[in-house]
């Protein structure tokens, strides 16, 4: 039987997923002798918090601070990318706090996710982790495109006018369009990771790299950077990996020269691994949870608000006793008739679930037939803002 449906097979709930986590974090600590924050986010989500930003940063500083005597930390990385600025923000306060760090990835940490993992003293994979290009996204106009492609085609149509001394009448109309400050915009925001990547290997992935593989001649801090500006040019050109969302492996990053640690050569890390990786998919898939950032002592759990009928309140009462609402489970479609008391009278409750209302669930969780969890504490603060009444337990 596979992990995940091991899992599923338990019909764990929500808060049993996330205490797993939490015994998985600690098992993994005690294996690798290390502090792991796992900070992972639901790829698949149509939501834009989903992408890496500088609420990450504050998250991450927040739940790694002040850990006196911690020398060593590791990440578990799952993001699809996002703000370079914030990946350079959170990798400034890992290096300024701790002396080692690792990054493990077993999903995908693409884009500025690629930044944050290039950072590391060392790079942990499974089979199934995967980084990705760092060319840089920018917006033209209406649409948003790769900025090594951009400016590729820009230095092609600028040799194109200098070999024929004027260009198509289309190319020219295109190129006519462009601004010198948008240029340079574009130029920016390729070389930043660039640039990154470059100052970074150099300065933590290669610290420990004193001899060469084949001859074992000492590395000279040159040889250090020629081999990271080699690796930044690879991982920057769209020409090579085609796609912004290429998922690049572990092969094809040492084909590049970096060295990874292979996950799967140590049977209880990997174990571990996959697991950590599984209980996040099953939490995001079975609740409306979007991020996790975890510990072994503490969690932060980001849920989206879910889409339902504003609560209804009695007309013409000036203090209400209950309210109700209708919410729909996101993953099956199912309605639910809740009623949310609001004065201690258990009346309320016999009349209430005899018309097949279920009562506003205590712990803010309300787990559907099909096993969903939606998460309810934002309607509970709406109804409670909105009244000036606490919710009571029924």
């Amino acid at each position: 039987m596979g992990l995940m449906n091991d899992y599923i097979s338990k019909r764990m709930s929500a808060n049993e997923l996330e205490q797993e986590l939490l015994v998985l974090i600690k098992k993994y600590n005690e294996h690798r002798k290390t502090y792991l924050l796992v900070m992972a986010s639901a790829l698949g989500k149509p939501i834009p918090d989903v992408v890496l930003s500088q609420e990450d940063f504050y998250m991450v500083a927040d739940m790694l601070n002040d850990l006196d005597g911690i020398a060593k930390v590791d990440i578990y990385l799952e993001t699809p990318g996002g703000s370079g600025e914030a990946a350079e923000e959170i990798v400034e306060f890992l290096r300024k706090e701790f002396e080692y760090v690792s990054f493990v990835v077993s999903g995908e940490a693409k884009s500025a996710g690629t930044l944050m993992v290039l950072s590391g003293d060392e790079i942990l994979m499974t089979k199934t982790g995967s980084l990705g290009p760092i060319d840089a996204q920018v917006k033209i106009g209406r649409t948003t495109i790769s900025a090594y492609d951009y400016m590729e085609w820009v230095e092609e149509k600028s040799k194109e006018a200098d070999a024929k001394k004027r260009l198509n009448p289309f190319d020219a109309t295109m190129v006519a369009q462009i601004s010198p400050g948008e240029l340079k915009g574009v130029n920016h925001a390729l070389r930043f990771a660039e640039d990154l990547v470059g100052k970074w290997l150099k300065q933590y992935k290669f610290k420990h790299w004193t001899v060469t593989e084949t001859k074992k001649t000492a590395v000279t801090e040159a040889m250090k950077e020629k081999r990271a500006k080699e690796i930044a040019k690879k991982l920057i050109d769209h020409g090579k990996w085609r796609s912004h969302g290429r998922s690049i492996k572990i092969k094809d990053l040492e084909e590049i020269g970096l060295r990874i640690t292979e996950i799967e050569k140590d049977r209880i890390l990997k174990d571990i691994v996959y697991r950590i990786q599984i209980v996040c998919r099953l939490l995001f898939s079975t609740t409306n949870i979007y991020k996790i950032y975890a510990t072994e002592k503490d969690k932060i759990l980001k849920s989206a608000v879910q889409t339902h009928e504003t609560p209804r309140l009695p007309r013409n009462v000036k203090v209400p006793d209950v309210a109700e609402l209708d919410q729909k489970c996101p993953q099956c479609g199912k309605q639910h008739k809740i009623y949310a008391k609001l004065a201690n009278n258990k009346q309320i409750d016999k009349d209430f679930q005899a018309q097949g209302f279920k009562p506003f669930p205590n712990d803010n969780k309300l787990v559907c037939d099909c096993g969903f969890v939606m998460d309810m504490g934002g309607i509970r603060n709406e109804i409670e803002v909105g009244t000036g009444l606490k919710v009571l337990a029924s």
